[in-house]
């Protein structure tokens, strides 16, 4: 990684352990100096072959670490989804079908009486985790909320979700409802989120309005649902009915409809369908064969153009070696769920690939079992 540094009227460029010569500065010898104009940049190249840790996900293939937003009409019926999210999440109980990752939880149900929330909690569930945490007051964007939010996560660093109930509630005092504004509020919250790696949900109200697009029913919609992660809508086709459809997009999730009915018996919702057939995130048949071929090869050392064609001969297959590292590098998570692992780097000024089958000769369990 580089940076690209501008002062003394001079721009440079520089990289770890570079020494820097500058011919004027506007201090004396000996004081500190402070760079304020600087831009990191990193080259595609090391990029392609950097190690990034995968997207963490609260409930599995649904509700993502980052910046979430669940809208819905007045009394629809998404404090009681939320309610449910905090207790199962805070149990590591799944969602539906959906593992969660479990861990502790804070929910900002601001709109509530403490009385109120410990009726709905008797209604759902019949114990409570003591990581399962509630606040009725908070804080505002231009006040404290941040702050408090970091303070709790620091208190108990084993944080996953928050969940702010409503969004309208913390927002400033400002009558300003243009899309820079909705879009610098949210910007705050999505830092907040990255900073502290949790999922952080706001809860917000739908405009009465029609529109066939059901995101464009969110209060703000232009600002708000361009900066978030993911977003949810809530529907339903009538205010009294007890079915819903539960809108999904985002950045790390499919688009997604989940079909639910409101159980009046255990105050939750159920889901009915779920137009994501396949929950479970698959291997393509180059990547399966890729596992197959390894399970053969077992380590490999060498530069890619020799690797893909040894795959190529092996799996009956034509791919270039440039798509083939392309699909390992997508799938480079699933790949080691299913035993195998590799790296790139450069030696000599020629890019290598390191790669190996790491299983027990007994395993054979891996492709094929989802």
């Amino acid at each position: 990684m580089t940076a690209i540094i501008v002062t003394g009227g001079k721009q440079y460029k520089v990289a770890e352990g570079d020494t820097l010569f500058i011919e004027k500065l506007p201090v004396e010898a000996g004081d500190s100096v402070t760079f304020d104009q600087v831009l990191a940049v990193i080259d595609g190249e090391t990029l392609m072959d950097m190690k990034l840790p995968q997207t963490k996900f609260c409930v599995d293939t649904l509700l993502p670490q980052g910046l979430c937003i669940l809208g819905g009409a007045s009394k629809i019926g998404k404090s009681w989804w939320v309610l449910d999210l905090c207790v199962r999440i805070a149990k590591g109980e799944p969602m539906w079908d959906l593992k969660t990752t479990g861990g502790t939880t804070l929910y900002l149900c601001l709109e509530d009486t403490l009385r109120r929330v410990q009726n709905r909690l008797l209604c759902i569930t019949d114990e409570v985790p003591p990581n399962a945490f509630f606040a009725t007051s908070a804080g505002t964007l231009s006040d404290c909320l941040c702050e408090q939010i970091r303070n709790f996560v620091k208190e108990h660093p084993d944080t996953v979700f928050v969940a702010v109930d409503t969004f309208q509630i913390v927002r400033n005092n400002s009558i300003d409802t243009s899309y820079a504004n909705d879009y610098e509020e949210i910007r705050i919250l999505k830092q907040l989120a990255d900073e502290l790696g949790i999922c952080l949900l706001l809860v917000h109200h739908l405009r009465k309005q029609g529109d066939s697009d059901p995101f464009n029913k969110l209060t703000g919609i232009t600002g708000i649902v361009g900066a978030v992660d993911t977003a949810f809508v809530l529907d339903k086709s009538r205010r009294n009915a007890d079915s819903a459809t539960l809108y999904c997009t985002g950045r790390d999730v499919e688009d997604r409809q989940l079909e639910l009915r409101f159980s009046k018996e255990e105050f939750v919702w159920k889901m009915l369908g779920d137009s994501m057939e396949n929950r479970e995130m698959l291997l393509p048949k180059e990547m399966e064969l890729l596992v197959e071929f390894m399970k053969v090869q077992k380590k490999y050392s060498g530069s890619n153009t020799e690797f893909c064609e040894r795959y190529n001969e092996y799996a009956g297959q034509a791919v270039s070696a440039r798509g083939l590292k392309r699909l390992m590098n997508l799938w480079e998570y699933r790949l080691a769920d299913f035993g195998v692992r590799f790296r790139s780097h450069r030696s000599n000024g020629a890019r290598l690939l390191e790669i190996e089958y790491f299983f027990s000769a007994g395993d054979d369990s891996a492709v094929g079992d989802g």
